[in-house]
């Protein structure tokens, strides 16, 4: 076994205790006697740290050795287990030393270290106290540039950790946003259902709807990760397979693939280790590109804006050839893509990859002219570092390292650029990390140097925590870390307090044009961003709301109330420079009451049979059109009150007699149906006694409305005027039935691309959705799907050929009742 064979099966934090396992495995020994501590030394000083801990070992073993001799051994040898990852010997090593006498001099720097071996142990309390005696015997001007400690935020921010469905007993890690969705890298092959070559490396992975991930558990730093409840509210909504079924034609997102990996000791190339059973599910993730996977490892990755842009990590490989180093290394390198025809074309490698040093882990600014980047190039800082480059006249510039500010003799890698010019990365190398890799941030806009933010627990752990992906705000986002079970994972935070405190805000809401408050108004609170939950309110008597807002963060209030229709009112706290609270008002139209759905008075007929004026009529199911037996009649004279009632016979029919110059209300019901009430005017005097006809609706759980076509211009979902006008009989049909739910549900027929149909049915019932809302329709009481060409009504499936009109047999969108009372 070489030693590279054997180490880039490793972890950056297992790199170097596999080399000294690698070296005593292949038959390298360490001389046995006659050591010196100056050969001990020159191995420790070139980084040679398997030879150097067999001399420091066999050196401790003579007594002869002087204090300060010993102090010096215990020191470089404590340091060398901590680099090769073997901690319980570190731990023992530092505390032997200290045991010989408080650390001064170069020696005091053995609190931070024994400090971050004991973070690595998990032993958080002890390691802050080995911190707080560093902090004591260290002066200020001792700090290194570079080397520094970031300023830790003390705003009290809490973070709410979710564990996801997408991880599996192996690894995942490195997400980046992706539209609606989420990319990350896992490895592939271990599921068998992959067709690539490239078994054991790592690949693209995508989830197309990030909301749709499923939290499996909720992270505490105490007690470890407690399981969250599997409601159906919270269950996977992604179940159908659309585009991977038998009739449509392949795309690059069918395969459903899952992979085992480890992330990688970066100056080497990407590793992966033995793979181990997957979970059963992973939220719908399936393989990103069959253009961007290949055989060899592909990730981290960043995209334009737009999504049509991707710069992608891979191994020196470009058009089935790969390249290697001067030492037969497949260094890392960066590479962009195009989004053509649904598909990745003109992949390229960017001009300042090298095949001598690894350049990956891409971040791209929302404005697509600013790129930030992680290698091992000559001339940096020490370990990887960060760099920039800029699109300037149509190219990019030559790299610039980021300086010691922010990279250190260590490991800075996983760039990630917000829209605020907030730069986050990983780094070991920073003297207050709580562990491995931590995150930090920088805020690049205006600062020549810039302050460099350390994150606090939980988002930082004393295991690896890297990868993070954020909006603006820090309100939520996404990030890796190997704290549960020493494989990497992807968690999903979301910020429940806020950056920079309270914002107190009185909302009064109050009918338009007479301001008369409105009291058990339905107000939605959104907060922007993903993963914030929305809060629910009921204005009190007064029509009032009290509520204290995030700051620095944008809000988006809804309005409800059944016979109102609904407001909107946008709020940000991003402009408020003070701590004043905020009075605000908000306006809703009352709408005139519901009409009768059947208001009779022309509806006469004349019969022979008939001696005095007479009511009939036939009650039937909207759904189905059959009559429908056991609905209960009521009729209520409007002159003297009195009522009078039946049942309806196995025919659905009814009869009542009438009194001439009355009016009346007549009532229909039958428990699982809507209550159907209807006015009938007063029965004029006639000199033949004539027959009024009163056929009767009546709704079910169920049960699908009809309107007629709802039509949305190729490829958009806007609701078009003519489309208004057929949902407009919708919302006077919700208003005479106030109890009834819908679901919304939008079809697509089979022509063109099935992945594109979902998405645009899923658009246009929101829409839909969206409208009746805007009408006074309270937004819970309906639910918009869509099903793209899921449920064909005919024969016209992918490969059959059909006319347009029985293709448009299949566009439709549907009103299903969910429930009436």
């Amino acid at each position: 076994m070489t030693l590279f064979n054997c180490f880039v099966r490793h972890h950056l934090r297992f790199f170097l205790r596999a080399a000294l396992i690698c070296l005593l495995a292949g038959g390298i020994t360490y001389a046995q006697q006659n050591v010196t501590k100056q050969q001990a030394d020159h191995f420790f000083y070139a980084q040679s740290y398997a030879q150097a801990i067999a001399g420091y070992t066999e050196l401790l073993n003579d007594n002869s050795q002087s204090s300060e001799q010993r102090k010096s051994i215990l020191f470089n040898l404590a340091y060398a287990y901590k680099e090769v990852g073997d901690f319980p010997k570190a731990e023992n090593m530092y505390r032997q030393l200290i045991a010989l006498g408080e650390p001064t001099g170069p020696y005091k720097v053995a609190y931070l270290y024994y400090a971050q071996v004991l973070g690595k142990d998990g032993q958080i309390q002890e390691a802050q106290a080995m911190f707080d005696r560093y902090q004591s015997v260290k002066s200020a001007e001792d700090t290194q540039p570079g080397m520094g400690i970031p300023v830790v935020e003390k705003n009290n921010i809490i973070y709410r950790v979710e564990t996801l469905g997408i991880n599996t007993p192996n690894a995942e890690f490195s997400p980046a946003y992706f539209r609606e969705g989420l990319v990350y890298v896992a490895g592939k092959g271990s599921s068998g259902t992959s067709t690539s070559t490239g078994k054991g490396y790592l690949n693209l992975y995508y989830v197309p709807f990030r909301t749709d991930l499923t939290a499996t558990g909720v992270y505490d730093i105490v007690d470890g990760v407690t399981p969250v409840d599997k409601s159906p509210a919270s269950a996977n909504l992604t179940n159908v397979r659309v585009g991977r079924d038998s009739y449509t034609r392949p795309t690059a997102n069918d395969s459903r693939t899952i992979g085992s990996f480890t992330p990688f000791v970066f100056s080497e190339g990407l590793s992966l280790e033995a793979s181990v059973a997957a979970k059963s599910q992973r939220n719908s993730s399936r393989e990103f590109s069959s253009e961007i996977n290949s055989k060899y490892h592909e990730g981290p990755v960043t995209f334009s804006a737009d999504g049509s842009t991707i710069i992608f990590t891979r191994n020196n490989f470009l058009e089935g050839r790969s390249g290697k180093s001067s030492d037969n290394i497949n260094k890392l390198k960066l590479y962009t893509a195009q989004l053509q025809d649904g598909g990745w074309a003109n992949v390229e490698e960017l001009p300042f990859n090298s095949d001598e040093y690894s350049t990956g882990h891409p971040s791209l600014s929302r404005d697509g002219k600013v790129l930030y980047f992680a290698s091992d190039r000559p001339g940096g800082q020490g370990g990887t570092d960060l760099y920039v480059v800029r699109w300037q006249n149509d190219r990019w510039s030559e790299p610039t390292n980021l300086g010691p500010r922010i990279n250190t003799s260590a490991n800075e890698m996983f760039p990630f650029a917000d829209e605020n010019g907030n730069l986050y990365f990983a780094s070991d190398g920073y003297e207050n990390s709580l562990g491995g890799l931590d995150l930090y941030y920088a805020n690049m806009n205006g600062r020549a140097v810039p302050r460099v933010f350390h994150l606090d627990a939980p988002l930082n752990s004393s295991a690896d925590d890297f990868g993070i992906i954020s909006d603006a705000n820090r309100s939520t986002g996404y990030f890796s870390s190997n704290r549960l079970d020493g494989n990497d994972d992807i968690f999903r935070f979301t910020r429940e307090t806020s950056l920079y405190g309270c914002r107190n805000l009185s909302l009064r809401v109050f009918e338009e044009g007479s301001d008369v408050p409105i009291s058990n108004a339905t107000v939605s609170v959104k907060a922007r961003g993903e993963g914030k939950d929305e809060q629910i309110l009921f204005t009190n008597s007064e029509g009032v709301i009290n509520i204290c807002l995030d700051g620095n963060n944008d809000f988006v209030f809804e309005l409800s109330k059944d016979e109102y229709i609904n407001s909107t009112l946008g709020f940000s706290t991003l402009s408020l420079s003070d701590d004043k609270p905020t009075r605000l008002g908000m306006s809703m139209l009352k709408l005139p009451p519901a009409p009768d759905s059947l208001t009779l008075t022309n509806n006469w007929e004349n019969d022979p049979n008939v001696a005095i004026p007479t009511l009939r009529g036939t009650v039937t199911s909207e759904g189905t059109n059959k009559p429908i037996e056991g609905v209960k009649i009521i009729l209520q004279n409007e002159c003297d009150e009195k009522t009078r009632q039946t049942v309806t016979g196995p025919d659905g029919r009814y009869e009542f007699e009438l009194a001439e110059g009355c009016a009346y209300t007549l009532v229909a019901s039958k428990p699982s149906y809507g209550t159907n009430k209807n006015s009938i005017t007063r029965i004029p005097p006639a000199s033949t006694p004539k027959v009024v006809s009163a056929n009767l609706k009546m709704l079910k759980a169920g049960d699908y409305l009809e309107l007629d076509d709802i039509n949305y211009d190729t490829g958009k979902w806007e609701v078009r005027k003519d489309a208004a006008r057929e949902l407009d009989k919708m919302v006077a049909t919700m208003r005479k039935y106030p109890t009834m739910k819908i679901e919304i549900g939008s079809h697509t027929d089979s022509q063109g691309n099935a992945q594109l149909n979902q998405y645009l049915s899923e658009r246009r019932a929101r829409a839909a959705l969206v409208y009746l809302t805007s009408k006074g329709i309270a937004r819970n009481r309906m639910e918009a799907k869509g099903y793209g060409e899921t449920q064909l009504l005919n024969k016209c499936k992918d490969g059959v050929l059909c006319t347009e009109k029985e293709h448009q047999q299949n566009r439709r969108t549907e009103f299903k009742v969910l429930s009436i009372q």
